[in-house]
């Protein structure tokens, strides 16, 4: 069952590296800054980059910080991350940037209660207020930000190297997503554990990453060159601020706020009609998480697993 942890981790992070690409390279794709390709190449390694090098505040908060440590099967990792695995790929085929990191944590509450293992609401509620945080914060330096940039003229090279830094604040940020709960198992070392995620995620963003690329950077805001800076770099910023406490909080809330503060203060057109679906997507995060989690794990002990 082990080897079926690691596959299942692995195609959660090939899921996620899809699923995110829009949301790190998305402003220099939009704005021309880069092509295509070049933009998928860059997410690839930067992601693994983060992964291996940057990730292990956040996987010790979901092996060891969310629920009782040493009381966690394999059979419950398991199932943790084949929802959150299910859900993204879901959400990701329909092009909804949705929560994974919300997707996640709630996956692991859902099967944490239906097997009687506590939880440790302290850390949900300290992730909870990173969650309604960061995007706060985003508006306010998006806005600030864009304000700043139209007075000094940030050349296109500036969005490219903000969105290479939201690629590796990408990996960092996610990654514990899909390998996090290794820690729970005693599965690998946490290098070993973030490379191995980081790779997994390129490959996803390589091989499927071009859906979500298109529709955030053509779908979501009209841009320019000062709004796409700021709002990639407020986002890798808030991010990394949030990774480094030991927090992960959401990849696409944080760009999504920090365009629309960029766009106010640019006097751009949002697209409200995505947003407010982007924003159902969030909503339906946690308790598909939830409820996938403890359905499936009821399920389990039901045909008699561990």
């Amino acid at each position: 069952m082990t080897a079926a942890l690691i596959v299942a981790s692995l195609a959660f992070a090939w899921s996620m590296g899809a699923h995110y690409t829009g949301a790190v390279m998305g402003m220099p794709f939009g704005i021309g800054a880069i092509s295509e390709r070049w933009a998928l190449i860059l997410i690839a390694v930067f992601c693994t980059l983060g992964a291996g090098l940057a990730s292990e505040p956040v996987q010790a908060t979901v092996g060891l910080h969310i629920v009782a440590p040493g009381h966690v099967t394999v059979a419950m990792a398991l199932v943790m991350v084949l929802g959150a695995f299910l859900l993204t790929t879901v959400y990701t085929y329909w092009k909804v940037p949705t929560s994974t990191i919300q997707i996640l944590v709630f996956c692991v509450v859902g099967t944490a209660l239906a097997a009687g293992v506590s939880i440790t609401w302290l850390t949900i509620l300290k992730l909870a207020v990173t969650w309604i945080a960061a995007p706060l914060f985003a508006v306010v330096l998006g806005f600030a930000g864009t304000r700043l940039l139209h007075r000094i003229k940030s050349p296109p090279w500036a969005l490219v190297l903000a969105g290479v830094a939201a690629s590796f604040v990408l990996g960092a940020n996610d990654v514990a997503n899909a390998v996090g709960v290794w820690r729970m198992v005693h599965v690998g070392t946490p290098l070993l554990a973030g490379f191995a995620g980081g790779a997994a995620m390129a490959v996803g963003a390589l091989t499927w990453g071009r859906r979500i690329l298109h529709r955030v950077s053509f779908e979501i805001v009209d841009l320019d060159n000062a709004t796409a800076t700021a709002a990639q770099g407020v986002q890798a910023l808030v991010v990394i601020v949030a990774v480094t406490q030991g927090f992960f909080t959401s990849i696409n809330q944080a760009l999504i706020s920090a365009m629309s503060g960029a766009a106010v203060a640019n006097h751009r057109t949002v697209n409200r009609a995505n947003l407010y679906a982007i924003v159902k997507g969030w909503a339906i995060s946690p308790p598909s998480g939830f409820v996938f989690g403890f359905v499936a794990y009821r399920i389990v002990l039901a045909l008699g697993g561990h």
